[in-house]
């Protein structure tokens, strides 16, 4: 990341941009929280961060999916601030280095983090083309992904903003549409675009798949960095001034560039759709037949997922009686049961049970809605909480306690903190931890424990090469994660 600077080189001519084909960027886009894919979405763990199909997350397959270091260089990904440490360990675990980790401090859509891409990657290479890719999307066909954005590529050099169309296989009330245009001159599979849609209602998506010149806006797009800034600045000046000033002021923090918050508030809430494409003369689409899904509902999950001869998809164990067609995801080890019916979502986590008609997988956001106006947690995060040290997950609580399993992985090493409201015994189930309580150091080996008054001054960290199991029980009048004074932290959190 420390070659990655902030500016403005690059980008300035009036004249068209055309350029060469050098390697192609990669920009992740990490912004979404997921709603439709309740419970197993959460805002603080949402389902780019989550192996929903596959064994990976779907931000690890997106990252691979553009690896190949002959084509493309290292992955820019801007993401919400929260999520910063997941998704660090996540690109190490598959081996990527990112170009950068840029951190939003507010959500403002899709044509903000575009903006900040265009800046950062015109900086690095003026030249650059930029292929913005949301994190939380299902390709699966490889290989015909692969040829696309080569089509993509030249048709980005030549001075076009490239969209992906995907032809509908249904009537989708969810996705945008484009309406292709006349061929573009060259090519097998790329239009002009003749029109954009927001979400229809189901007549005119009907109406759209009777007609071969629609197809579905995956929601990708591929062009020149300083074309996008050439059109920011005819379209949506104000959202490049607020990034500009936000990459001005953004400070280092540990491996992320975090957005200066004042100024990025600033840019306006839209989509690349609505800001630029809609309103481009330069607007061109590329039909893609990828195998691709926003893998935004459980009912698109279930499109995706292996079935058995009755159509039912599982992940876990799971059994069927007289069931058709459904998907059943009980991986918390629990066993689910499905007796008698058909075309129904069933999902299970540890604190919560969803059961939805697969006709009606939109309408799992307002559960989203209600647990928010309730100000209950289930909408924002799950019993295991993930840190950059490791995890945490609530096991029982009760009046004035609370249980918890805590992973620590090697090295890693709790804020030095305390609490005013209450006190913890620390239970070692394997491993050895390094515990510092009120500047005496303690290894506490397995079946041992360790008690931390109220008000103690205490740290623990795993010293060894193997994870550390713990069980940790508060006690006190108030239990609240807002009890917690840092007083130093190797992460950064003070």
């Amino acid at each position: 990341m420390d070659n990655v600077t902030i500016g403005d080189s690059g980008v300035g001519s009036e004249g068209d941009v055309v350029a060469p084909l050098g390697l192609i960027q990669p920009v992740l886009l990490s912004g979404g929280v997921g709603s439709r894919l309740w419970p197993l979405s959460r805002e603080r763990y949402p389902k780019q961060l989550q192996a929903i199909h596959g064994n990976k997350s779907l931000i690890q397959d997106t990252a691979r999916r553009v690896s190949e270091t002959s084509r493309f260089a290292m992955p820019l990904i801007i993401c919400n601030e929260d999520h910063r440490f997941i998704i660090a360990e996540q690109f190490r675990d598959i081996a990527i280095q990112p170009a950068a980790i840029i951190l939003e401090p507010v959500g403002r859509n899709t044509t903000p983090a575009a903006a900040v891409a265009a800046l950062v990657a015109c900086d690095a290479n003026p030249d650059a083309i930029l292929l913005l890719l949301p994190a939380d999307h299902a390709i699966l066909d490889q290989p015909a992904f692969q040829a696309a954005v080569t089509s993509a590529h030249r048709l980005a050099a030549q001075g076009h903003l490239v969209t992906f169309g995907i032809k509908p296989q249904y009537p989708e009330t969810g996705y945008g549409y484009i309406q292709r245009g006349a061929p573009i001159e060259g090519t097998s599979d790329g239009f002009a675009v003749a029109a954009f849609t927001e979400k229809p209602d189901l007549a005119r998506a009907e109406s759209f798949i009777a007609n071969s010149d629609y197809y579905w806006n995956s929601g990708m797009f591929m062009m020149s960095a300083r074309l996008l800034v050439k059109e920011l600045r005819r379209h949506s000046p104000e959202t490049l001034t607020a990034v500009r000033e936000a990459l001005d002021l953004a400070k280092r923090d540990s491996d992320f560039l975090r957005l200066d918050s004042g100024a990025f508030a600033k840019a306006p809430n839209l989509s690349i759709d609505y800001a630029i494409m809609e309103k481009t003369d330069k607007a061109a689409m590329v039909a893609a037949d990828i195998g691709w899904t926003d893998v935004g509902t459980w009912s698109a999950i279930w499109d995706i997922s292996a079935k058995d001869e009755n159509g039912n998809a599982t992940v876990g164990t799971v059994m069927h009686v007289d069931a058709k067609n459904t998907y059943v995801r009980c991986d918390d080890g629990r066993v689910a049961a499905v007796v008698g019916v058909d075309d129904v979502i069933l999902v299970t986590t540890d604190d919560a049970v969803l059961l939805v008609h697969r006709d009606r997988a939109q309408d799992v956001k307002h559960v989203v809605d209600a647990l928010k106006r309730e100000k209950r947690t289930e909408y924002l995060e799950h019993r295991k909480v993930h840190r950059p040290w490791g995890s945490s997950q609530g096991l029982l609580s009760g009046h004035r306690y609370e249980v918890k399993r805590l992973s620590v992985k090697p090295g890693g090493k709790l804020s030095l903190q305390k609490h005013h409201h209450r006190a913890e015994h620390w239970v070692v189930v394997s491993g050895t931890a390094l515990v510092t309580r009120d500047g005496e150091e303690l290894l506490v080996r397995e079946n041992e424990f360790v008690y931390l008054p109220c008000g103690s001054v205490h740290r623990l960290e795993n010293p060894g090469k193997l994870p550390l199991e713990l069980i940790e029980v508060q006690s006190g009048a108030y239990l609240g994660e807002d009890d917690i004074v840092r007083l130093d932290d190797s992460y950064g959190r003070l």
